[in-house]
């Protein structure tokens, strides 16, 4: 009697054993499962972090980098691009007809200026076709990163530039539409952000603060449609971003 009841007490503990041990499994699996949720909702979180579109802090990051450029008697806007000028300096954009009067007539030294300061810069290459000209300076400013994804209709955006030269001019909206090459012109990036004279050359920016297309001009008797050129399109042309 005292074997058999031995016997059953032992199988009792083992089967409660086995329960238990099954209880710790299924509690740990579940404690991984919420980790696996908590760590995904992190993620998705960090990315929605990215994704917010803050211009303050675009233009923080992004106006040191973006001067207004004096040709002669034209001003426009220009921004550092990219790596280093080989040997030091910096490379930078502008629009070729910024810079047009002057380099027709055989001039190459320009002047970048913000605020109270003035550098010396020089014409190094053009790109008529696509209106997009090459500078360099003995300066040292970081250069902007080019966009390497194409840009997205209702992409948000910041223009940055010194209209009617108005430096340090801040403004925001959306890529309307990229046009493709038709024939007459290369390819173009429709936007709704205002733009004026002297904007011409300046850096159209996404919310990871990489350039898109350098802004080039403002449709004659219409509102809310600026053109600018695809990034790539200068990066091909030059090979400094």
């Amino acid at each position: 009697m005292l074997v058999a009841l031995t016997g059953w007490q032992a199988y009792q503990i083992h089967g409660l054993t086995g329960r238990l041990g099954e209880l710790d499994r299924s509690q740990a699996e579940g404690r991984g499962s919420a980790d696996t949720r908590l760590d995904s909702l992190e993620a998705r979180a960090e990315d929605l972090e990215r994704q917010t579109f803050n211009p303050e802090t675009i233009a923080t990051a992004v106006l040191p980098s973006v001067f207004r450029v004096r040709a002669g008697p034209a001003t426009g806007t220009a921004f550092a691009v990219g790596k280093p000028a080989a040997g030091g300096g910096a490379n930078l954009f502008t629009n070729f007809h910024v810079v047009e009067a002057l380099w027709e007539s055989g001039g190459r030294q320009v002047f970048l200026e913000r605020t109270d300061q003035r550098f010396p810069a020089t014409i190094v290459d053009v790109d008529r076709t696509n209106d997009v000209a090459h500078l360099r300076t003995t300066g040292t400013f970081a250069g902007l990163v080019a966009a390497t994804e194409p840009v997205r209709s209702g992409q948000q955006i910041v223009v940055v530039g010194a209209p009617l030269g108005l430096e340090d001019s801040v403004t925001t909206g959306v890529v309307s539409a990229f046009r493709e090459a038709d024939g007459r012109s290369g390819p173009v990036v429709q936007f709704d952000a205002p733009i004026n004279p002297g904007n011409s050359g300046g850096p159209v920016i996404n919310g990871a603060k990489e350039v898109v297309g350098i802004a080039t001009a403002k449709a004659r008797d219409a509102e809310g449609i600026g053109l600018a050129v695809p990034i790539k399109t200068a990066c091909d042309a030059f090979d400094i971003c």
